[in-house]
């Protein structure tokens, strides 16, 4: 039987009083996981190194080191600021024992929906509103309450070898000093997309959850994971109103005024709007924020933001972008309002039918933005590997030009590794299950 601490056996009987029982032993856990859990970002890895770093909770002490195996005990296990280490072991889906339609509000049907707010019947000028409206919203909170999953500040989480955390958000929401390893996410979808005839020209269904969003928080790092939609793809949903029923929103958001994150080693695939860095193109207090680090990853057949930034100073290097469905694929770099990318020496492997201007996008509307590109090589399929600059080829064939950046990223590697070494590198160490357990 599994030895705990006073302290820790009268958190997990909070716990299981509210439903969720946490395990505080680290018997049984690999000693690669347990060295790696007190690991710290190191110097000068990225903005999240930036002033106090970002240790999450490698200090945790005995008596805040859990192993968690439902969402429930997820949960608990991560909140509040204490430090503290949580190990997740197995499968742990936040849906567990529930369908859409257990969450559905009594007064709230899909079909009685389509029916009021097709563009023929309710038109394109105002987005929803009345009974239906609210019913629907009503179940997405529903469905929110299961699905979102709020991180505390001073928190490492770690994946122990085949778990997977599937159908949660977990909300990185105005804390400091977390970091996320070796963790496989996927499928935060939801039941109860909401209907905007008002976005874009043709409307767009448009869906609630990340699978992790980082609001308003700070000294965050996410290394070594897997984000993909599992087998609910969003190519795969049906049509309403002629557009796609989109269950997923963003991989990994940064929003709101976040700041200081690294994003670094990580698989991204069979997603479609990946990474959101700023949600709004209102000047406030995402200015001077929004600091994001994003090196060595892969990006393997995602559709558009990757990333979609808005004010922040972004460095985008050492990256490995996949890119072989023309049909799925939009844009890779988006540049908005104010938006300061910097990307050096990343690698595209991509199909014939996707061209080179359409890699980098204008999001700025009037406002300023920049880019500056340099050291990127790609290939088409197995054929021979080239340099290239894809700010350039967009600024061929568009206006206005995307102008470079005046600003330089030094929270870095000295000398990057070169674009033609990327595909091998970060396919041989990228994403989770790569750390050694």
């Amino acid at each position: 039987m599994r030895k705990t601490t006073v302290a820790a056996a009268a958190l997990a009987g909070a716990a299981l009083l509210a439903g969720a029982a946490v395990s505080a032993s680290a018997a049984g856990t690999p000693p690669a996981a347990l060295a790696l859990a007190r690991q710290t970002l190191p110097a000068g890895d990225g903005w999240a190194s930036d002033t106090t770093g970002t240790s999450g909770g490698s200090a945790a002490d005995a008596e805040h080191v859990f192993t968690v195996r439902t969402r429930d005990e997820l949960a608990a296990a991560v909140a509040g600021d204490t430090p503290k280490i949580v190990f997740v072991s197995g499968g742990i889906d936040a849906n567990a024992g529930k369908t859409c339609a257990d969450y559905a509000d009594p007064e709230y049907s899909l079909d009685a929906f389509l029916a009021a707010y097709d563009p023929a019947v309710w038109g394109r000028a105002t987005k929803p509103t009345g009974p239906l409206e609210d019913a629907r919203a009503r179940s997405a909170k529903n469905q929110g309450l299961r699905v979102n999953v709020k991180v505390g500040g001073n928190t490492t989480i770690v994946g122990l070898g085949g778990s997977k955390i599937s159908g949660a958000n977990l909300l990185i929401d105005k804390v400091d000093n977390v970091i996320l390893r070796n963790l496989r996410f996927e499928d935060a979808y939801d039941c109860f997309p909401s209907w905007d005839p008002t976005d874009g020209a043709l409307g767009n269904w448009n869906s609630l959850y990340d699978t992790v969003t980082v609001t308003g928080a700070t000294h965050v790092w996410a290394d070594h994971n897997n984000f993909s939609d599992g087998n609910n793809t969003d190519d795969t949903q049906p049509l309403y109103f002629g557009r796609p029923y989109q269950v997923h929103d963003g991989a990994l958001d940064v929003i709101r005024a976040a700041d200081l994150v690294t994003i670094s080693w990580n698989n991204f695939f069979d997603h479609d709007k990946t990474m959101l860095i700023g949600s709004s193109n209102t000047v406030g207090a995402d200015v001077g924020k929004l600091r994001v680090t994003i090196h060595h990853n892969r990006f393997a057949n995602v559709g558009q933001r990757v990333p979609r930034v808005r004010f922040g100073q972004v460095d985008v290097y050492d990256n490995y972008f996949y890119a072989t469905d023309e049909d799925s694929y939009s844009y890779s770099w988006g540049v908005g309002v104010y938006a300061q990318v910097y990307a050096e020496n990343n690698f595209l492997l991509r199909s014939a039918d996707i061209p080179l201007s359409k890699v980098a996008y204008d999001w700025r509307g009037t406002a300023p933005g920049a880019i500056t590109e340099v050291g990127t090589a790609t290939r088409v399929g197995t054929g021979p590997v080239s340099a290239v600059n894809l700010v350039a080829e967009y600024n061929a064939t568009h206006e206005p030009d995307l102008p470079a950046t005046t600003w330089v990223p030094a929270l870095r590697a000295a000398t990057p590794d070169p674009a033609t070494a990327v595909p091998a590198l970060v396919t041989a160490k990228a994403g989770a299950g790569k750390l050694g357990f």
